[in-house]
This record gives C-alpha cells, sequence and structure tokens, in this order.
C-alpha cells in the first residue's frame, strides 16, 4: 500500500506541477546570416520568440577548424556566443541545438563571412538511426498507454474480470522500457550526441530537465499501477482508474498541442482526447476475446462498452477538431504542411475507424443475441481496428519531427548590404530562395542618409552556372524603396548582383556582391 500511495502521489502531483511552455522559433540572428562583415564580430546573437535552454552550440571558423573555446551567455529568449579573439577570415558558421519549453530541440545553423567567403559547412543533422530510435520509442508509448493501460481500465471497469488480459500485458511491457528510451533518446536529440553517449550521464540529465521528463515519468506510473491493478486485490479498481487518469495527465504536460495557446483550453482538451483513446483503443482486444465466448457472457459486456463508448467517441471528435484547427490555423495547412499531411492521413483512417465502430455498434452488436455468425463478423471488424489503431500509432509519432503550422514564423527575407564611400544599398530578397523571388533596394548615401535617384538597375549573373547577366529595371515604390517583382532565380548558388543608380545625368553610382540563394 507504500508504494501504491507513492505511484499516485508522484503521478498526480508531477501531472499539475507543468508550467506553460510551447514550441520556439529563431526570429533573428545579429550579424543576420549570409552577412559579408569586414571584421569579426564580438558575439552572434540569436533571438528566440521564446526563452530557451542551450543544448549544443557549436562554431565553425573559417578555417574548418571546430571551436571549443566560445562562452555561451542565455538571458530568456536570447542566447550569446562570444567569439573567439583569433578568429581567422572566411566563413564561420555558428550551429545550435536549444530546447523549447515544450521539450523539443530546435537546430539550425548561422553562416557568415569575415573578408571573402570560403567553403565552410554547417554540421551534419541528427543521424536516420538516432530518429528511428525516438520514432520506436514513441509508437511504444502509445502502445503502452493506449492498449495497455486502456485495456486494463476495460478489464476492471467494463469486463469485471482480467481472464483475456495477454495483449495488455505485453502492451505495458512494451511501453515501460519506451518510456526510459523515449526520455535517453529526447537527450541525445537535444544535445546532438550519437547512440553511443546513451551509457552517459548527460542525454539522462538535460532530458528529465525538460517538461518531457515529468511526462514520462507519469507515464511509467501510470503504466506500473496498470500492472498493479491486474492483481486480485479490493483497490484494483481504484488503481486503473488513476492509472488511466495518468494517461491522460501525461499528455497534457508536454508536446506541441498541449502547449498551444491558449494552455487553459489545451491542456484539457488533450487531457480529455487521451483518455477517449485509451477506452476506446484499450478495449479492442480483450473485446476481440470476449466475443468469441458465448452470447450470454459476452453480450452484457458489449452493451455496457457500448453505451459508454458513444459519448467518448463524441468527446473524441470534438476534442480532435478543436486541437487541429488550433495546430493548423488555416485550412489550407492541411497540404501545404508536413504536420498537415500526418494529420490528414491521421484523420482518413480515423473516420475508417468510425466507419467500423459504427457497424459494430448499430449492426453486429445488436445481432449476437441471435446470430452465432455476427459474433465472427464482430471479432474481424474489432481486429481490423486493432490493426488501424497501431497504423495511426505509427503515423502520429510522426508528428514528433514536424512543428504545427501555428509555430512557424514566416521566413525572414535574405538581406544583404553593400556600401561604398559614396553610397550604401540594402538589398532585401523575399522568399531568397532559388525560384521566383522579389526585391527590394533602398539607396542611402555613405552618411546613412536617404540617396534620391532616377534610375535603379538590377543585374544578376551565376557564372558557375552558365547564367550570363540578366538585367532587371526597377519602380519607385510608394514606401521610397525600389521594387523589382518576379525575378527568376533558376538555381541556388551564389548569385553576383550588381545595382547600378543613376542619381544624376552625369553621375551613377555601381556596386557589386555576392547573393547566397538558397535551395527552393
Amino acid at each position: 500500500m507504500r508504494l501504491l500511495a507513492a505511484l499516485a502521489t508522484l503521478l498526480l502531483v508531477t501531472g499539475f506541477a507543468t508550467g506553460a511552455s510551447a514550441h520556439a522559433a529563431l526570429i533573428s540572428a545579429e550579424p543576420a546570416s549570409g552577412s559579408r562583415l569586414m571584421a569579426a564580430p564580438e558575439a552572434v546573437v540569436l533571438r528566440f520568440n521564446e526563452a530557451v535552454t542551450p543544448g549544443a552550440i557549436r562554431l565553425i571558423d573559417g578555417a574548418g577548424r571546430t571551436r571549443d573555446d566560445v562562452r555561451i551567455d542565455a538571458s530568456a529568449e536570447a542566447i550569446s556566443v562570444a567569439m573567439p579573439p583569433d578568429l581567422p577570415q572566411g566563413t564561420a558558421v555558428v550551429s545550435y541545438r536549444v530546447i523549447s519549453q515544450d521539450g523539443h530541440p530546435v537546430a539550425g545553423s548561422v553562416i557568415f563571412s569575415i573578408g571573402m567567403p570560403t567553403g565552410t559547412k554547417p554540421l551534419a543533422n541528427t543521424d536516420s538511426g538516432l530518429s528511428i530510435l525516438i520514432w520506436l520509442a514513441r509508437v511504444g508509448l502509445y502502445i503502452g498507454l493506449f492498449v495497455g493501460v486502456g485495456g486494463v481500465l476495460f478489464a476492471r471497469w467494463i469486463a469485471w474480470s482480467t481472464t483475456s488480459m495477454i495483449v495488455p500485458r505485453v502492451a505495458l511491457a512494451v511501453g515501460l522500457p519506451s518510456a526510459v528510451m523515449s526520455l535517453g533518446a529526447l537527450g541525445l536529440d537535444l544535445l546532438g550526441l550519437p547512440l553511443a553517449a546513451l551509457a552517459t550521464a548527460a542525454p539522462w540529465k538535460v532530458a528529465f530537465a525538460t517538461s518531457a521528463g515529468p511526462a514520462l515519468l507519469v507515464a511509467v506510473a501510470a503504466m506500473l499501477l496498470a500492472l498493479m491493478a491486474l492483481r486480485a486485490a479490493w483497490y484494483a479498481r481504484a488503481l486503473a482508474f488513476i492509472a488511466f487518469i495518468g494517461v491522460g495527465l501525461s499528455l497534457a504536460m508536454t508536446g506541441h498541442a498541449a502547449t498551444a495557446p491558449p494552455e487553459m483550453l489545451t491542456r484539457p482538451a488533450v487531457f480529455l482526447h487521451g483518455l477517449g483513446v485509451a477506452f476506446w483503443i484499450g478495449a479492442m482486444a480483450p473485446l476481440a476475446v470476449l466475443v468469441s465466448k458465448p452470447a450470454a457472457t459476452a453480450l452484457p459486456v458489449v452493451n455496457r462498452f457500448s453505451r459508454i463508448a458513444v459519448p467518448v467517441v463524441a468527446t473524441l471528435a470534438l476534442t480532435g477538431l478543436g486541437l487541429a484547427i488550433v495546430q493548423l490555423e488555416r485550412p489550407s495547412a492541411l497540404v501545404e504542411t508536413r504536420y498537415g499531411l500526418v494529420l490528414s492521413i491521421k484523420l482518413a483512417l480515423v473516420l475508417m475507424l468510425l466507419a467500423l465502430a459504427a457497424l459494430n455498434r448499430f449492426h453486429l452488436s445488436p445481432a449476437l443475441a441471435s446470430d452465432h455468425e455476427a459474433a465472427s463478423a464482430l471479432k474481424r471488424s474489432i481486429l481490423f481496428e486493432c490493426a488501424i489503431a497501431l497504423v495511426i500509432f505509427a503515423v502520429v509519432a510522426g508528428w514528433r519531427f514536424t512543428p504545427p503550422p501555428r509555430t512557424m514564423l514566416p521566413e525572414a527575407p535574405l538581406a544583404i548590404h553593400v556600401h561604398s564611400d559614396k553610397a550604401m544599398f540594402q538589398v532585401l530578397v523575399l522568399p531568397g530562395k532559388a525560384g521566383v523571388d522579389d526585391f527590394v533596394v533602398q539607396l542611402m548615401t555613405g552618411e546613412g542618409t536617404p540617396l534620391a535617384a532616377k534610375e535603379v538597375t538590377l543585374t544578376l549573373s551565376l557564372p558557375e552556372r552558365g547564367i550570363e547577366p540578366m538585367e532587371r529595371g526597377t519602380s519607385l515604390g510608394p514606401d521610397g524603396y525600389w521594387h523589382v517583382r518576379k525575378v527568376e532565380l533558376p538555381f541556388a548558388g551564389r548569385w553576383h548582383i550588381r545595382i547600378d543608380a543613376l542619381v544624376s545625368d552625369f553621375e551613377s553610382i555601381t556596386l557589386e556582391d555576392e547573393l547566397e540563394v538558397a535551395p527552393p
């Protein structure tokens, strides 16, 4: 009983002690990525849309060396990376991996050149082996929580019997190590470490310090309580119910959906959604075994489950729809983003589940009492539901690798600054990728005051791909800037840009630079 009390207290206290969290995104960098500087900056400052915790920050200098003499200072939304005094000329890369408040890693690189650019490249991304481990651990955790804990709840509160509990027992046996592995794999991802580093304390320590740490602890406690609820004891039903509540708590404590604003609505929605999934999916395997028994035994249990399942499925649909609206923000995101594509696949699979559930509820279940063949048909239908549910787990686990559209900030335009003693030209390229781009040119004098011009011409070339200079005229907009719209940049690479500004009938100012155009 002491162990029971400790587990229940731990589950409930940690479940309600989670603070607010969200998903971080880089909003600016100083100097801006792609900048070409005359001298090394004192520091590179990364600013995010929320407070973040440094995970792994690395500097590769212009000579291609990884430096370990940088100093990192974190203050709320900003991380300052102090540059070493002997930073050589060339292209330097600051690769960052920070931890957002929802426990997910956010990674990227800021590239700038001191003097002439060199061929320095960002560090490679996380290897595919770790991504597969994270995905498998997430699927295993879902099986443990929904099939395992949900199956135990069905046994104790619907079937009133723990017979035919092989599948929930196996699910719990899969879910417990998966929860532990999820924590270790998260730590590796946060720090950018290889799989071998699981044997060290660093990944476990950093992962447990995130919001995912307490959430996984609650999940482990819920699964342990569910195992204990399988024993024949007077408190078994209470254990099963507490474990069931733990499923919703663990999901509502962290993750993209739970941390979406307004959290006073999204966290309860995730909590109820998780409970609904556990109730519905957890009942499938025991029901498939139960309907093989005589109708006198199976029919009362099936009827009890069916009566409760209708409001549960309605709650699932309403909470799922609400969370989808919050995460997507616009209907087009269903097909324009990876997150939306995952959601679209999930919705298609859920519709199949709902169709099978309706068939079971309104046709096959009522026929159990009079039609012996109905039991076989119902069992096949339930087993098909089980298979679809496993596919849904596999699909939804992919959300771990893509942020929801609501967290995606508009991409900053590509910016270059070209100057001489006479003039300074600021050029913005939107979106700054191969394809169709818009150019905005701001003209200033050497002192930074607006420079009037009669005519401005933009010339672009990409010699390395055989693109000869192509000249485009600009038009002066009401904002005082010169605009060129719908410029075709067919290839990524280092484009040469020349700007000719006719400032009088007898004077023209020409400035030139390089423009690093990213792939589409």
